[in-house]
């Protein structure tokens, strides 16, 4: 017997909402809910991958860690994916340091749970690979972008691809985490960041950026973010509608690019 879709916890995640009711039937004794914290560590570089985490609103980064200490982000994880991918792919280990960036929720599973179920096909081996196609373009046009383009330009693009992914305009952000995302000096975020507020694109306060004209911040962004949300949005709509396993997500929200947008407290 199916699990009733309407016994599943909300989730914006679009891997689990895709499943069928018999995939997650299978999956559900396993799955755990919890809270995240922002700079949460789920994995350390070359750590064993114990979990899969499939984030809600949570927004993780990827991170390359340099031989002199240094660090840049090289790919982030949103609902529309999950963290932990290596393993389903036959790597046990993490080949990067794991690390959320905008905490809001995420489930996980023992990772050895989920690749037995990868391996019996369906629903869920197709999204995830669809998804590794996804990755796989986000990471390349990353490190194309970090050599090509300007900070500012590179700063408007991942606050995008943020916004994308956490469905808010407003983003807790510091000085020290956009340096290690973008591999920047923290003096190189205040100036693209003060150029980006003068250009009427985003309000810049200590710890939290709002993107207050969304339009005119693509159009300021490099070319990489209508690549990647091109991707983004091709993926997020074939997940969704694999499996039918909906939570009443607004679909048209995401196609649009128009977000929710929710008062700081």
């Amino acid at each position: 017997m199916s699990v009733n879709e309407n016994a599943r916890p909300p989730t914006e995640n679009r891997i689990l909402n895709a499943l069928s009711g018999e995939e997650y039937e299978r999956l559900a004794p396993h799955l755990e809910f919890i809270s995240t914290n922002h700079g949460q560590i789920l994995y350390q570089t070359n750590q064993e991958i114990d979990y899969v985490y499939f984030p809600d609103k949570t927004m993780i980064s990827l991170v390359s860690q340099m031989s002199d200490g240094g660090s840049v982000e090289v790919g982030i994880v949103g609902f529309e994916g999950m963290a932990g991918l290596p393993f389903v792919l036959g790597v046990e280990k993490s080949p990067h340091e794991t690390m959320v960036q905008i905490h809001d929720g995420a489930a996980r599973m023992p990772a050895h749970v989920l690749r037995e179920e990868f391996k019996r096909g369906g629903i869920l081996q197709e999204a995830l690979l669809r998804y590794t196609q996804s990755l796989l373009l986000l990471t390349s046009q990353v490190a194309a972008c970090n050599r090509a383009h300007s900070v500012e330009e590179r700063l408007a693009r991942w606050l995008l691809m943020s916004q994308d992914r956490c469905l808010s305009p407003d983003l807790p952000l510091t000085h020290e985490f956009l340096s290690m995302m973008l591999g920047v000096r923290r003096a190189g975020v205040t100036v693209a960041a003060l150029a980006l507020q003068a250009e009427g694109l985003i309000h810049y306060t200590r710890g939290r950026i709002q993107i207050t004209n969304r339009e005119g911040l693509e159009e300021y962004a490099c070319e990489c973010y209508a690549m990647v949300k091109a991707e983004f949005d091709c993926v997020t709509s074939g997940t969704e509608n694999a499996g039918g396993g909906q939570n009443g997500i607004d679909k048209q929200k995401h196609a649009t690019g128009v977000h929710e947008h929710s008062d700081p407290d």
